[in-house]
């Protein structure tokens, strides 16, 4: 009984192995380039808006500051 749990045991992680071995290649196809690109233009995009709304802040405390000295 032992022996026919230990094989069971053994087939079981071969099989187990061989199915990530099977879906690590599978996944390794996967082309990433796309999804790159698609990131480094939203950072792009984003500092642009950043940027703009950093300046438009700044240029309010600046009205505001030399509004005050007056």
């Amino acid at each position: 009984m032992n022996k026919i749990l230990k094989a069971a045991r053994t087939r079981s992680a071969l099989v187990a192995a061989i199915a990530a071995t099977a879906a690590t290649s599978a996944l390794a196809a996967v082309d990433t380039a796309p999804v790159t690109a698609a990131l480094t233009e939203a950072g792009t995009a984003a500092a642009v808006v950043g940027s703009a709304v950093l300046v438009v802040v700044v240029g309010i405390k600046c009205f505001k500051y030399i509004r005050s000295a007056m």
